[in-house]
């Protein structure tokens, strides 16, 4: 737990404002000198008293904004040599040592490009923010650590909680990259629906992954630990098409694929839009994609799990409409009963029902145990209907439901018929039989009476004289209502009742 944060500063508080902004003489960036190691010295101190060796990083960012011809500010955002495989080993829950923690609080400092948190949950957190303010907060009193950073002409004032701590709403939508994920993307694949997954290890860090003729279990396998993940229909070959949907201004995200097979990405602004054009002209495939985010939504979402299948870390991705409908059925069971409006009946006789904002369907054989000619005659649009879950399919986003789950099978009770002569009318007739009402109504159930169980009226044509309409006395042989067959037969209707 933590027990105690502060804010580290090289202001001096009696220079500042009625407002308790400094105004003193000292400018806010680091001097690369004495009191950038004051910094690091009280740092250190605070982690040493509380017993830590090894950092966490969290919640990594490095500059995103691209203009053509101009160099980052440091190359590799003050990571290479420092993290293995500098930017693409910087994502969250990557595990650094104190040293190392220590250098990543000095790339901070001087705004070289990259930034996170460095924390051990519950004992110790550094967080670098504008300005040369730094905030640490600890799980150990720090007395010794305190009184250090006063001597090395640094400032500790006491706060309830870093500005910069990590919130994260419990209520907030979020898709783990597990195999259902993964077993939903590849139905996307092969649907035609998708076509490229993007990538982000650390906040302005991307990769783009072709999804066409991929192995996905290599894709999955090279995706850095806690990436977030967006899947996207595939770049179109139609690049000039592409080209010439370039707004007039605005931030563009373009993503084109070489003819090596390799697939680039850049953010730019109208003024670098001739140098994304001219790049442009060499790809094979493209997009345009924009940044800002109402207008930059993705099929779905994810963020990969842990090798545990835990879900840690604390970034998410903004909730698609699939990924709303994917935490949707996710709340259901089999079995479950829900409640809706009946929306349409296609005309192929599906009946599609709103649940909550998300259209649902049954199936013919589901309206009802009893015949019926059309859906239309067991429900109507508009109708308000209680019906249970029979499948929800995260990998499909589909809801398959069922009303007559929620019915006893009238054709049950017949099997108190068994053994007893009863009267019907007949209802059709086949080369094999003929079909019998058993029960008197219009949806009543019918059985089948096989030729071989008919009175002999003519040697060679046992239905001779039978006619849709006849009555027929019949003994019921057997009533099955998993197969939804019952067996009657006329020539041993005279046979005593058992």
């Amino acid at each position: 737990m933590l027990l105690s944060t502060y804010r580290v500063t090289m202001y001096d508080p009696a220079h500042r404002d009625e407002h308790g902004r400094y105004d003193g003489p000292l400018e806010p960036v680091s001097d690369h000198g004495e009191r950038e190691a004051a910094y690091l010295q009280a740092v250190e101190a605070f982690a040493v008293d509380a017993g830590v060796e090894w950092l966490h990083v969290r919640e990594p960012m490095v500059p995103s904004f691209v203009h053509f011809g101009a160099a980052p500010l440091v190359e590799g955002f003050g990571l290479d040599g420092l993290i293995p495989g500098g930017v693409r080993g910087f994502h969250d829950g990557a595990v650094v040592s104190l040293a190392t923690g220590l250098e990543l609080v000095r790339v901070m400092l001087r705004e070289q490009g990259a930034w996170c948190r460095l924390e051990v949950e519950g004992v110790f957190a550094v967080h670098v923010g504008w300005d040369q303010y730094v905030y640490v907060s600890t799980g150990a009193p720090g007395e010794r650590a305190l009184a250090l950073t006063r001597e090395l002409g640094l400032f500790p004032e006491a706060l309830d909680a870093s500005p910069y701590v990590m919130e994260r709403d419990e209520g907030e939508i979020q898709r783990p990259g597990d195999d259902l994920f993964w077993a939903a993307l590849d139905w996307s694949v092969s649907s035609g629906c998708a076509g490229l997954l993007e990538e982000t290890y650390a906040d302005g860090a991307v990769r783009w992954h072709s999804l066409l003729d991929a192995d996905l279990g290599a894709v999955r396998a090279g995706l850095a630990p806690r990436a977030r993940l967006a899947v996207w229909p595939a770049l179109s070959r139609d690049v000039g098409a592409v080209v010439a949907a370039l707004p007039d201004d605005g931030l563009i995200e373009g993503v084109w694929q070489d003819a090596d097979g390799r697939i680039h990405s850049a953010v730019v602004d109208e003024e670098s839009f001739a140098e994304l054009t001219a790049r442009l002209s060499g790809a094979v495939a493209a997009c345009l994609l924009s940044m800002y985010a109402e207008e930059r939504v993705p099929l779905f979402t994810a963020v990969m799990p842990d090798e545990d299948g835990v879900v840690r870390a604390r970034w998410g991705t903004d909730p698609t409409p699939d990924d709303r409908t994917w935490a949707f059925l996710t709340m259901l069971r089999r079995g479950q009963v829900v409640t809706g409006t009946v929306t349409r009946i296609a005309p192929f006789g599906v009946t599609f029902v709103d649940v909550e904002g998300f259209e649902a369907f049954i199936n013919i054989p589901e309206l009802s145990w009893r015949r019926f000619e059309h859906p239309s005659d067991v429900v109507s649009v508009g109708e308000r209907i209680r019906a249970e879950v029979l499948d929800a399919d995260l990998v499909r986003g589909r809801l398959a439901l069922s009303l007559k789950g929620l019915q006893d099978d009238p054709m049950r009770e017949l099997t108190g018929l068994v053994g007893r002569t009863v009267r019907g009318r007949v209802t059709k007739l086949i080369p094999f039989g003929v079909f019998v009402r058993v029960e008197d109504r219009p949806d009543g159930f019918e059985g089948l009476v096989h030729n071989d169980e008919l009175l002999d009226r003519w040697a060679d044509d046992p239905q001779a004289g039978i006619a849709v309409g006849d009555e027929m006395r019949v003994k019921v042989l057997a009533v099955d209502p998993p197969r939804r067959r019952i067996t009657l037969s006329e020539r041993r209707a005279d046979e005593p009742e058992s």
